[in-house]
């Protein structure tokens, strides 16, 4: 960086990511649902940041196509991609026991579920509840694709459902629920990454390229990202001034560190932003603060990466992702073993 620091340039008071001569923006590609807020905490204001919104299942195509530089992308996408993805932060969406939000339900026993209706959302939850009937209960689920659009799903024999619609009454009644990260950590003993942010090896390491986008965008959720955030509307946030350029795609360590400093400080705000963005996102205060304080994790460690390896291994074993899938992980990241693929 030339002997500068990467966060000189100010604009009304906020901190800019600046990389030689250039102001970088970088394009992020973002969860949807709450779970995801302590991650973005403070970006909503952030000249040198723009986000687009969507639903985890559709983040990698985003990145894929160059609509985003980075994304929170799926753990087992970043398992199906080969080499093109590289996790470039420490910072993801996990947990260490119940997830509240990422569950089964069943009119029948667990142990007796042959077809399960699945939230296509999340692309990690499918395969984590693959994984977990296939080694707790012996059993091959037959998946088939669930309509979210529709309420009251409680005439089907059990349904997967992820996020903000797991706290949605209209999903219906069930004899049994499942809390599939609950379960992973009973069964295996170790914490389970749901997401990361990662790029693809052939678009942060290339030249500087223009990016005259909104400063937030909405995906098919309709959830305005700035205001889900801010408290603000998207049309409410201020533009950038314009010497702020995009690219050079080579800040990967500028970007570390932003998505680093924004976890930070979602983690210290969780409870506060429990209680701004919850409500309107269908939770109840009380419910939204402990579901971010205390059932996530945001921290990429040595036990979250071994969980990470356990979930690869098993996932090779059903044909879900490549046998020889890895994750390439930050070299600083504190790590237990050397890849995936042992």
């Amino acid at each position: 960086m030339g002997g500068r620091s990467d966060r000189d340039y100010t604009w009304d008071g906020v901190s800019g990511n600046r990389v030689g001569s250039l102001i970088v923006v970088f394009r992020l590609g973002v969860v949807s649902f709450l779970n995801a807020r302590p991650l973005i905490a403070g970006l909503a204001a952030e000249p040198g940041v723009r986000m687009v919104f969507d639903v985890p299942a559709a983040l990698p195509g985003r990145l894929d196509r160059g609509e985003v530089d980075a994304a929170l992308i799926p753990i087992v996408d970043v398992l199906r991609g080969g080499d093109r993805y590289r996790v470039v932060s420490d910072a993801c969406i996990g947990c260490d026991g119940e997830t509240m939000t990422v569950r089964v339900f069943s009119q029948v026993p667990p142990d007796r579920l042959r077809t399960l209706w699945v939230d296509a959302d999340s692309h990690t939850s499918v395969a984590l509840a693959r994984v977990l009937w296939r080694e707790i209960h012996g059993r091959d689920l037959e998946l088939r694709r669930l309509d979210t659009s529709a309420r009251g799903f409680d005439d089907l024999e059990a349904v997967l459902l992820i996020g903000d619609k797991v706290v949605d009454p209209r999903r219906g009644s069930f004899a049994y629920e499942v809390d599939l990260g609950g379960a992973w950590r009973q069964h295996t003993g170790h914490p389970f990454v749901f997401a990361v942010w990662a790029y693809c090896i052939d678009r942060l390491e290339t030249g500087p390229t223009s990016d005259t986008g909104p400063t937030a965008e909405t995906g098919p959720t309709g959830n305005v990202a700035a205001g889900l955030c801010t408290g603000r509307n998207a049309s409410e946030t201020p533009a950038p001034p314009e010497n702020v350029t995009a690219g050079p795609r080579t800040g990967r360590s500028a970007l570390s560190r932003v998505l680093s400093e924004a976890r930070d400080r979602g983690v210290a705000q969780a409870g506060q932003i429990a209680e701004t963005d919850g409500p309107a996102l269908g939770w109840q205060v009380e419910s939204a603060r402990r579901y971010l304080t205390r059932c996530l994790k945001y921290h990429l460690d040595a036990r979250a990466i071994e969980g990470a390896n356990q979930f690869a291994r098993l996932c090779a074993a059903l044909d879900v992702v490549p046998a020889d899938a890895q994750i390439n992980w930050p070299a600083e990241l504190p790590r237990i073993g050397a890849g995936l693929t042992a």
